[in-house]
């Protein structure tokens, strides 16, 4: 075996156990126990989606800056979003927030179609050239504000935000179909709740704490006025 050929098994043997170490300490301990979902990250390879200059903390429970004020969500956070909704093979995903697009992978691996919004025209570039090059097809990226859902296309199955918003618009749950689940993570920092609101039927809905976290804004999201005497 040459030099090289030597270098590069070796750094793919640090890769798959810095994966491994990820979703054994960091999402199964998270209780995040659903098989498929541990066998999905497993395989999901996170640091084609990272920056260059973040690549050593890939696997990292941390938020990685993406640029234009975003950051990559904590692969924790992502399991746990992802175990809530449950995705089907059968559903129609929105996600606002494309990012990194690793949890647009990760929706795609489990259901028919994600529709993908960002705000970015950067992120959203990179999420075009990067899905090209991965071959995963199942994914319409769009380049625009999603802060208010994408009615264009609802209604969805699952609709997810992977930035913090300070108040959950009512309106949203409205682009969900009849049993279709929303995931967002609404407050201000220090005091965050990542909720799951269900639709039950045409005019009622179920909302559901799941955790508490501190995470970036979604772009496009309007800060509440503060209160000054």
């Amino acid at each position: 075996m040459n030099t090289a050929t030597s270098s590069e098994t070796s750094v793919e043997s640090a890769t798959t156990l810095a994966r491994f170490n990820m979703v054994e300490q960091q999402v199964r301990t998270w209780d995040v126990l659903d098989p498929s979902i541990l066998d999905l990250l497993h395989e999901l390879p996170r640091e084609d989606f990272v920056p260059e200059a973040y690549q050593g903390v890939a696997y990292a429970d941390t938020n990685i800056p993406l640029g234009d004020g975003q950051f990559m969500l904590p692969p924790r956070i992502v399991a746990r979003a992802l175990q809530a909704l449950a995705p089907r093979p059968l559903d129609r995903v929105l996600e606002v927030g494309t990012g990194s697009g690793y949890m647009t992978a990760a929706l795609a691996h489990m259901a028919s179609h994600v529709v993908s919004v960002e705000m970015s025209s950067s992120l959203h570039s990179q999420a075009v050239t990067r899905f090209k090059s991965m071959g995963i097809r199942n994914v319409s990226l769009i380049r625009g504000d999603g802060a208010h859902g994408w009615d264009a296309d609802s209604p969805y199955d699952v609709i997810v935000f992977t930035g913090s918003m300070p108040t959950l618009d009512p309106a949203l749950a409205q682009q969900l179909k009849l049993g279709g689940r929303l995931f967002a993570i609404v407050g201000q920092a220090p005091a965050m709740e990542a909720k799951l609101v269900t639709r039950v039927d045409a005019s009622s809905w179920s909302t559901e704490g799941i955790f508490e976290t501190v995470v970036a804004p979604l772009a496009g999201v309007e800060k509440p006025r503060e209160f000054k005497l």
